[in-house]
């Protein structure tokens, strides 16, 4: 048994945020000392190193929740299905619902029990459960639908990412320039006939030692700022390296395992966490088989985005098969290699063909 993608969706804020929003903060270092260069000059640096201009936040009365319900309502609608045929909700993110202007996480209900309830599903064996992963949340509920599917556990499940990291930043750290909202989702559903399309193989890894906190919750650069309110912190540089080394391996692992060799690949769709760090890892893992990348083989959307964390992977899926970009595609027996990396630290990523 095969499992397969009958429906895509996504949500895209309205609120753009460009790197001219950020004129007036004051940047702070790790040590709570301002930032010696000006921040026309920071945000240029961002830009250049992680291809962010742009970035969408959710409206003030909007929760990650409710990001989801539209990524999953669309997904729905485009899969044509009855909604109440659906055996599993799994939505993968990491902070839960945050109201804006506050700073006390919500997850109690569960982000997929709230989902379901804005569904109006009334079947209670449609089972609603949350999935906290870092950045590869969303391919990690993926796989776990594809093991209920493979198992007979289930036949059809909604898998969802959502994410407003916008309220988890620290306004003094030039990181948070990279953080944005959004939402994406999928149907994935037991492939029941003979076309062959499906999930192909994958893989997961954790690495807890040193790597742990890369990627963790502390304090504000400005000691005077909130003391008692933590946020989103990331060790770049750290990531980076790990990334470079580890992500090509984990890709090389399950492309091989699918049975396809890397001439056949037709797309990759990977976590939009930096332009640089991405194309710097493809670029890498296509140096295992000592041949260079195809041109347009990884699309980008990070720089009017940002990162949305388990948002990003769903929702540039949904808007290349909606072509609503010009320059990629995906067609029938396409072969897609999905990838991902972040928090944990992990790494993952699935063989998809189309």
């Amino acid at each position: 048994m095969k499992s397969k993608i009958i429906g895509v969706g996504n949500y895209i804020p309205s609120e753009t945020i460009t790197n001219l929003f950020f004129d007036k903060h004051i940047f702070l270092n790790e040590q709570g000392e301002n930032l010696k260069e000006e921040n026309s000059v920071i945000t240029s640096k961002l830009k250049k190193i992680t291809g962010i201009e742009e970035r969408r936040y959710a409206s003030n009365d909007q929760v990650t929740s409710d990001l989801g319900f539209i990524a999953a309502k669309n997904a729905i609608e485009n899969s044509k299905i009855d909604p109440e045929t659906l055996d599993y909700i799994i939505f993968a993110h990491n902070f839960g619902d945050i109201k804006s202007g506050t700073i006390q996480s919500d997850a109690v209900p569960s982000l997929a029990s709230r989902v379901k309830n804005l569904l109006q599903i009334k079947n209670n064996f449609c089972v609603g459960y949350d999935l906290l992963f870092g950045c590869p949340g969303w391919i990690e509920g993926v796989i776990q639908a594809n093991a209920f599917i493979k198992s007979g556990i289930a036949k059809r499940c909604l898998i969802i990412g959502a994410e407003t990291l916008s309220r988890v930043t620290d306004p003094h750290d030039r990181d948070s320039m990279i953080y944005a909202d959004g939402a994406g989702a999928i149907i994935l559903e037991a492939n029941e006939e003979d076309d062959d399309s499906g999930i192909k193989s994958h893989v997961s890894a954790s690495y807890t030692f040193k790597e742990k906190d890369f990627l963790n919750f502390a304090q504000s650069y400005n000691t005077d700022h909130s003391p008692d309110t933590k946020y989103i912190k990331m060790d770049g540089r750290k990531i980076y390296e790990f990334a470079l080394i580890n992500v090509p391996d984990a890709m090389k692992k399950c492309l091989d395992q699918s049975g396809y060799s890397i001439d056949q690949v037709d797309k990759i769709i990977i976590h939009q966490a930096n332009e640089k760090m991405d194309e710097a890892i493809v670029n890498r893992f296509y140096q295992l088989y000592d041949t260079p990348p195809p041109p347009d083989i990884m699309p980008m959307v990070i720089s009017k985005l940002g990162n949305s964390s388990v948002a990003t992977i769903p929702s540039l899926l949904t808007m290349i098969l909606n072509n609503e970009l010009p320059s990629h595609s995906i067609k029938k027996n396409d072969i897609v290699l999905f990838a991902s990396v972040g928090a944990g630290m992990n790494i993952n990523a699935f063989v998809y063909k189309f």
